[in-house]
């Protein structure tokens, strides 16, 4: 039976998201208190099934508290290490100060101890609130610097449409088959934050290249800058063939990702963010040298 809290209130649910009603009360959740549309994964075939879910609903079906964790795992310094990521925080204001996250955080960490996670991740833009439960911030740095020469093009590119069902299946196939976009610091398994972040900022887009065959998450910046956010495939081409494939001759580039299978150096700099990345783990006290975590891979 669920465990009842706040005099009998409010029960706790874990591992729900197969109740619709359950899920579309998470929904609610997240869209009333950060404006952002999680059932756009119904559209990718629903949430991620490593995701597991920790909250309070009142008695009226109402999700009140919820924090998720998820199975990502990371490239780190560059060993394959079992990773999770930690999502969907959020208590409604009536009921904050009561110590309902504090209790969330507690069970999401006693879960992802007990499968053997070494690494977790989250993004928060308050990041006092996690340091008591062992996570510190990890500042990420873009890499800069003067665009390479392009290379002679090889293959051809086109864009790529998250609402079109065939390039939507060329995607998830890549993803699934993908090689860490750097050996450093790099995702090495997930779909859904891809997915939901090419959704959720109209400004990404997404170029498939047929040699080697890939996807290219990218922007164009201001000032005659190339903004590169994450390449998924089973090869990883070098950035001039980048470059070249898309049609892009820009003065600067700017890297989002450690570059260290793009064939090309820059400037290493702080990433300027409104979240900060904390991790918690031994994984990541390996890490001697400046990393990002691809926008591709934000959650």
């Amino acid at each position: 039976m669920p465990a009842t809290t706040d005099g009998g209130r409010l029960t706790f649910r874990q591992d729900y998201f197969a109740d619709p009603a359950a899920f579309a009360a998470l929904v609610a959740l997240l869209s009333d208190t950060f404006g952002i549309d999680v059932s756009l994964q119904d559209r990718f075939g629903g949430p991620d099934p490593t995701s597991m879910p920790f909250a309070y609903f009142d008695e009226n079906g109402t999700c009140v508290a919820n924090l998720s964790a998820f199975s990502m795992p990371m490239r780190v310094d560059a060993r394959l290490v079992k990773a999770a990521g930690f999502q969907s925080g959020a208590v409604r204001p009536q009921w904050r100060g009561r110590g309902l996250y504090r209790e969330l955080m507690r069970r999401a960490l006693n879960w992802c101890d007990a499968q053997g996670f070494e690494l977790g991740l989250l993004l928060t833009d308050k990041p006092a609130i996690y340091q008591p439960y062992g996570f510190k911030v990890l500042p990420q740095h873009q890499v800069s610097g003067p665009a390479p020469v392009a290379a002679k093009p090889v293959g051809a590119s086109r864009p790529v449409f998250l609402d079109n069902a065939g390039d939507l299946a060329l995607v998830k196939r890549l993803l699934r088959e993908r090689t860490p976009v750097s050996s450093i610091f790099a995702v090495a398994a997930q779909v859904e934050m891809f997915l939901l972040n090419g959704c959720f900022d109209p400004g990404i887009r997404l170029s498939y290249l047929d040699q080697p065959e890939s996807v290219v998450a990218w922007k164009s910046g201001e000032a005659d800058c190339f903004r590169l956010l994450d390449v998924v495939g089973k090869t990883i081409p070098p950035l001039p063939f980048i470059l070249a494939a898309l049609d892009q001759r820009p003065r600067r580039v700017e890297v989002c990702l450690p570059p260290d299978r793009l064939d090309w150096q820059g400037m290493p700099e702080p990433f300027p963010s409104h979240t900060s990345l904390m991790v918690r783990g031994d994984a990541a006290d390996r890490l001697r040298q400046p990393v990002m975590l691809s926008p591709m891979a934000e959650f």
